[in-house]
């Protein structure tokens, strides 16, 4: 193979003096203004045409090979027929793995060759004719290299060849594992922070039981605001979270960490789902104006077998009965968190004692290329067929929805079962109810029916008088403060007994401080004293219920 010509005017290359005008002395070059212009390759300038020197192009033969390879910065070895003998090596390649004998073969003596893989790539290379390269491949001395193998041809050589060039690429690699690192650090600390933002330990109220699950992305540092909470009321009432702060990051996980903590200071003032995402969405707003959330705030009171909930653009709940049979939460959905100027209502779907409902966010069912109707779907269709403890359901779920450890979205899921209980389990729960009517003999009548409800359940005697107790403070209070109709409902778990008081008056009792001369004002008092908690919400027929808790012996 020859080069092909090079121009004869080549830096360096002696030039004669341009013809000047007759009786001039002709310049020194580049003394005095630019040179002539130089006319395109190929094409000959008579009037020019004696200013070159007509010089010979050296071919590639002049050239040492040796003295070329020799000097090149890369690693060169040159081998030869079927079993990969050595017919050269270069200072570059001697010097970082070792002189090599000519005519040995590689797998005996070139241990760098079986660590960077090149063994098998050598014998494609001669069976192919083609070359191969593979990347960034490291020695047991932890250097770098990318290797490229090129088929050789050569009438001395018995048989085809390879020649191997190896670049040093250790200063990339390890630039680019400190990279890696760097990323990964920053997302062990957004997943450290975002678990550390959601709850520790679920609430496991006596009525319903539950399990939650959290998976974050995978895809760089794709930590998201996904966040489920679970918050007991009192008296038997349980509020259920879920939400998803759109964005990824620590900026996601933070803003979370926020709402997650004002959703549970706003469930402690016991309002209806719609009123807590009233107030959420002002906080949104105020929190981070770029950050939008989705919200589904529901709560389930097992005296009435229902969810109430309120949502602020979030997915919908789906409900699971005993028979298999699962039913969606329609209406009524806001615009997410954040938006402002909406008006939240709340809505209700039964939980019937054998019933599982399932809260989730969008990353167990989004997909790419696909209606995310469609997957919430095939969640409906595999929630028909899950089975077992709400632990093993959110397993069957995540599953059945392809999630795995590669999945590229953040997926948290709350599944909540209310248990259908039976035989000995069943005779730790019992509700009774009386309607106060009546004056003043009302009292009376409920001091009554709570020691005799009280005994039929089997209290000792000290409990017993302590719910009788209370049963007579929480009537009397409603009959000096509140309106008809009136109602007293006792009620036992496994773990507590409950005691509530509902009329026809929305103005909340407040614990105060009663002086010595005063006749009343004691009442809530007492109640805050004997019982291990105590407290009221307004009903949504515009009354109130007043109720305390004591905790059952062990």
């Amino acid at each position: 193979m020859n080069f092909t010509r090079w121009s004869a005017r080549l830096p360096g290359t002696q030039r004669r003096a341009a013809r000047g005008s007759e009786g001039s002395v002709p310049a020194a070059r580049g003394e005095y203004g630019p040179r002539p212009e130089r006319p395109a390759e190929g094409i000959e300038d008579p009037e020019h045409a004696e200013d070159t020197v007509d010089t010979e192009v050296p071919a590639l033969e002049d050239f040492s090979v040796r003295d070329l390879l020799g000097r090149l910065p890369g690693l060169v070895a040159l081998l030869y027929g079927p079993e990969h003998r050595i017919a050269y090596v270069n200072e570059a390649y001697a010097a970082a793995f070792g002189p090599r004998t000519p005519g040995a073969t590689v797998a005996a003596t070139c241990p760098e060759a079986e660590e960077l893989g090149l063994l098998p790539l050598l014998d494609q290379v001669l069976r192919s004719g083609k070359p191969r390269t593979v990347k960034s491949r490291r020695t047991v001395d932890g250097g770098s290299y990318t290797v490229t193998c090129l088929p050789v041809d050569s009438p001395h050589l018995e048989g085809a060849g390879v020649l191997v060039h190896a670049a040093d690429v250790t200063d990339h690699a390890e630039a680019a594992e400190r990279l890696r690192a760097s990323e990964r650090r920053h997302r062990e600390t957004a997943v450290t922070l975002q678990r550390s933002l959601l709850p520790q330990e679920l609430e496991q109220p006596d009525d319903l039981r539950i399990a939650a699950t959290y998976q974050p992305g995978v895809a760089d540092a794709a930590v998201g605001g996904d966040w489920y909470d679970v918050i007991t009321l009192g008296a038997g009432r349980t509020a259920l979270v879920i939400g998803d702060v759109m964005g990824r990051g620590v900026r996601a996980a933070a803003v979370m960490g926020q709402l997650r903590t004002a959703v549970r200071a706003y469930a402690r003032l016991d309002l209806p789902p719609h009123e807590v995402l009233q107030l959420l969405d002002g906080l949104a707003a105020e929190i981070d104006a770029s950050q939008i959330a989705t919200c589904v705030y529901a709560v389930h009171d097992p005296n009435e077998g229902k969810l109430v909930y309120a949502s602020a653009g979030h997915l919908p709940i789906l409900v699971r009965d005993e028979d298999g049979t699962v039913r969606t939460a329609g209406d009524p959905t806001g615009p997410p968190l954040g938006t402002g100027g909406w008006l939240h209502a709340s809505g209700s779907i039964a939980l019937p004692p054998g019933s599982t409902a399932v809260l989730y966010t969008d990353g167990l069912v989004e997909r790419r290329r696909e209606d995310i109707d469609e997957g919430v779907e095939a969640l409906a269709r595999a929630l028909a067929g899950a089975s077992g403890t709400p632990q093993v359901i959110c397993g069957r779920l995540l599953r059945a929805l392809g999630v795995t450890a590669e999945h590229d979205d953040d997926v948290a899921v709350l599944v909540v079962q209310h248990p259908a209980r039976d035989g000995a389990d069943a005779e730790l729960f019992h509700n009774a109810a009386l309607e106060l009517l009546g004056g003043v003999e009302a009292a009376p009548r409920a001091r009554a029916f709570a020691s005799g409800v009280l005994s039929s359940w089997r209290f000792p005697v000290e409990l017993r008088d302590l719910g009788v107790l209370a049963t007579s403070e929480l009537v009397a209070n409603s009959l000096q403060h509140g309106t008809p109709p009136m109602r007293l409902r006792l009620r036992r778990t496994d773990r507590r007994l409950i005691i509530e008081v509902t009329d026809g008056d929305d103005h909340l009792p407040r614990r105060r401080r009663a002086e010595t001369e005063d006749e009343a004002g004691r009442g809530i008092s007492i109640i805050a004293t004997i019982a291990s908690s105590w407290g009221s919400r307004r009903t949504p027929g515009g009354g109130k219920a007043v109720w305390c808790e004591f905790a059952l012996p062990d």
